[in-house]
């Protein structure tokens, strides 16, 4: 089966984010500033991609969608720091202020789908945050749990409720676990054949009101980062609930989710 992720890097449409913007030139403005991108970078490289490099099932794409308009040396730095994955692909997309951020990402989604006529998993994917090194597996497996749904159902949410929030900085790591459902990072869903629907067709939080979900809480599966550029409000008020990292959670930091902790100082040590 078809495996489908999408990461959005600073993609400057309008629509779909917390933050609003008036126009186009309003929205790059704030995305792009050196400081946010900087960051960006540094959580892209210390602890996103590693999961992506260590997954346990590689049979997965992951779209990562930037505009045309990201500058050069950002698209440079972008296509370095993935050029080992081989399962990410880099999609270069104009920005247009008739089409919502939303629409244009379902364009993208259902571009991909090599067999459209037959079911595909999809998730959707921050570039400041991390799942574990199985989540394709899992993912691929619950599938395999909602077989019997899917024949009554265009789409199944497939929730991996159980993870970390985190801070990442020049003084290390911070984080708390945390259960929390149908969040953007964790989230996948199983789409029949012939429906035209994504991962992005729905706000994450509001996907259980139209469709089936199944939640797994068994096992950390992800790692939301909290950090200066994060689109939610709520998440400076979350920040107060994390404590420096532990021996142990460092340990499963490394085993699950491929993070090293030299690399994370290494990289984020300038900011």
């Amino acid at each position: 089966m078809q495996i489908i992720g999408l990461c959005r890097f600073s993609f400057p449409a309008l629509g779909d984010f917390q933050i609003e913007h008036n126009t186009v030139e309003d929205r790059r403005r704030h995305l792009y500033s050196p400081a946010r991108l900087e960051e960006r970078f540094r959580l892209f490289e210390s602890i996103t991609l590693p999961s992506f490099r260590a997954q346990t099932d590689g049979d997965f794409q992951l779209l990562i969608v930037a505009g045309e308009c990201l500058p050069k040396a950002a698209f440079d730095r972008l296509k370095d720091l993935t050029a080992d994955i081989r399962q990410v692909r880099i999609i270069r997309e104009p920005v247009d202020p008739d089409l919502k951020h939303r629409q244009a990402m379902k364009r993208v989604l259902q571009k991909a789908r090599s067999q459209p006529d037959r079911p595909c998993l999809q998730f959707r994917h921050d570039d400041d945050d991390c799942v574990s090194v199985d989540f394709v597996e899992r993912l691929r497996a619950g599938a395999g749990d909602a077989t019997s749904l899917i024949a009554g159902n265009q789409a199944i949410g497939i929730d991996f409720n159980n993870g970390y929030q985190a801070s990442f900085g020049p003084d290390g790591i911070q984080t708390a676990q945390v259960y929390k459902s149908l969040l953007g990072v964790g989230l996948g869903m199983l789409i029949s054949g012939g429906c035209a629907h994504t991962i992005i067709s729905f706000t994450h939080n509001r996907i259980g009101r139209f469709m089936p979900v199944i939640s797994y809480p068994d096992k950390p599966m992800w790692i939301r980062s909290l950090n200066g550029s994060n689109d939610s409000p709520r998440a400076g008020k979350q920040k107060s609930q994390l404590r420096p990292i532990t021996p142990d959670i460092e340990r499963e930091f490394a085993k699950r989710f491929a993070i090293d902790p030299n690399v994370v100082h290494r990289v984020h040590s300038s900011a």
